[in-house]
C-alpha cells in the first residue's frame, strides 16, 4: 500500500495530478482545492489513500492529514464512494465539513455536485460526532498571514511557503510581524 508520495509535479489537471517519484509517474486523483494549491509548484508531498480494485489500483492524494482523514470518514459512509468524497472535499474544507455535519446543514451539503438529499442525509447521520474542527499547528497565525499575502496578489503556494519559512526561522506570535518578514522574503 502506498501511504505517501513526494516528487516532481509533472501534470496538473482538474481532479488529478501526475507526480514523478524516481522516474515513475503516479496518477493521483485529488480535490479541486488541492489542484489549485499544487498548480505551478515543482515538487509536492501528498498523503495517499490507496484503493485496490479488481481492474487496478487507484491513488487518492491529499496535501494535509485533515483532508485524508475526512476522505476516509466520507468513504466509510454507505453509498459514498471516492468520487463523491472528492467532490465534497472540493467544495468544503475539512473544517467546513465538520461544521456542516455538526450543525446538520443539509442545504450546504446538497450544493455539492453529485450529492443528493438522501446521500447528504446519510452523511450527516453517519458522521455526526465523528468529525472535529481542527486547526493546523500555529492556529490562525499561519492562515491569516498567508491569506493576507494572497490578497496582496501572491499565489497560495508562494504565500504558504513564505509564511512557513518565516515561522521556521523566527517563531512569532504576531501576524503583522510574520507578514512583514514574509513580504521581505517574497520581494527579494
Amino acid at each position: 500500500m502506498i501511504g505517501r508520495l513526494e516528487g516532481r509535479v509533472i501534470e496538473v489537471d482538474p481532479g488529478r495530478i501526475i507526480v514523478d517519484v524516481g522516474g515513475v509517474g503516479y496518477l493521483v486523483s485529488t480535490t479541486l482545492r488541492a489542484v489549485a494549491e499544487l498548480a505551478g509548484i515543482e515538487r509536492a508531498t501528498l498523503l495517499i489513500h490507496t484503493r485496490v480494485k479488481d481492474d487496478g489500483i487507484e491513488l487518492f492524494g491529499f496535501p494535509s492529514k485533515g483532508e485524508l482523514e475526512a476522505f476516509d470518514r466520507l468513504i466509510a459512509v454507505a453509498g459514498v464512494g471516492p468520487r463523491i468524497a472528492l467532490a465534497v472535499l472540493s467544495s468544503l474544507a475539512p473544517d467546513e465539513l465538520a461544521s456542516v455535519v455538526a450543525t446538520g446543514d443539509l442545504a450546504r451539503l446538497t450544493m455539492t455536485p453529485g450529492v443528493g438529499k438522501k446521500t447528504a442525509q446519510r452523511i450527516l447521520l453517519e458522521l455526526k460526532g465523528k468529525l472535529s474542527v481542527t486547526r493546523p499547528e500555529g492556529g490562525d497565525l499561519r492562515g491569516d498571514a498567508a491569506s493576507a499575502l494572497v490578497n496582496l496578489g501572491y499565489r497560495q503556494n508562494q504565500a504558504m511557503k513564505a509564511v512557513e519559512d518565516v515561522l521556521a526561522d523566527n517563531p512569532a506570535d504576531d501576524v503583522g510581524e510574520v507578514l512583514r518578514l514574509a513580504l521581505q522574503r517574497l520581494t527579494r
